[in-house]
């Protein structure tokens, strides 16, 4: 275990930063899957996300595809409620319920995705409009903001399909924008769980430098040599497996 888990851990932040994102979603299944007890698991996701977010949002600005105007104002409205999320803590069975729930809703996103290759491929394509005004984005940044904070994800398994359906922007540009607004939701719910009395999770040397790692790795590249199928599919069957496994448990499964 001690091995496996720095490595699934790598693993996960190479897919999944290659897109924008930074992993929560799927550090939540691997620590779930190995048996990690449900108090850890939502602070050091968001470590991890910190870690990989940072560098993803690195690599994602210096390529020239990040906007600011639909940036901010998802940013400003989601980091309070992230906050408030950080310091809201839920019963146990709620709290797996509600992970359980946010693990399957990923699964279903890229078994989606996984029908579609032209989602998976980031090749920009003629920029849309964004479209909408400031408080529309600001209103639905304020929810993902909150269910992150809850949950102990980083907001981009709900901000990418969400930006993706309302057509907002090309899908480099999503990825560009959703690896900072995961990067100060993360910090958010951090700093939530600190005045909610919370302790800051100790991560670990191996963890976090798999993470890095991954991260740098995945970011740099933005794509993979397995094709993006596959790889989605892997990665869809582990975030439904840990679903079914969290909202079995009240049920006995």
């Amino acid at each position: 275990m001690h091995v496996i888990l720095p490595l699934a851990i790598g693993l996960v932040a190479l897919l999944y930063a290659s897109v924008g994102h930074a992993g929560a979603t799927g550090y939540i299944a691997v620590m779930t899957l190995l048996g990690t007890p449900a108090a850890v698991i939502r602070p050091t996701a968001l470590v991890l996300n910190v870690v990989v977010a940072t560098i993803a949002s690195v690599q994602f600005i210096q390529a020239g595809h990040f906007r600011p105007r639909l940036f901010w104002p998802l940013a400003l409205a989601s980091v309070p409620c992230a906050f408030i999320g950080g310091t809201l803590t839920l019963p146990t069975a709620a709290f797996e319920a509600v992970l359980g729930g946010v693990l399957l809703a990923s699964s279903a996103r890229m078994l989606i995705d996984a029908r579609r290759p032209a989602a998976d491929a980031l090749v920009a394509t003629e920029p849309l409009p964004v479209g909408r005004p400031p408080i529309a984005w600001a209103a639905i940044g304020g929810i993902i903001g909150l269910l992150a904070g809850l949950t102990g994800v980083g907001g981009g398994v709900f901000l990418t399909p969400a930006l993706v359906a309302l057509g907002a922007a090309p899908v480099k540009t999503i990825a560009a924008v959703t690896a900072p607004f995961i990067l100060v939701n993360s910090l958010a719910g951090l700093g939530g769980g600190l005045l909610a009395g919370r302790p800051f999770p100790a991560a670990g040397l191996p963890m976090i430098t798999a993470a890095v790692l991954g991260g740098a790795i995945g970011s740099h590249c933005g794509a993979f040599r397995l094709p993006p199928r596959t790889l989605r599919l892997l990665m869809a069957a582990v975030l439904a497996f840990a679903s079914v496994k969290l909202l079995g448990r009240p049920l006995g499964l």
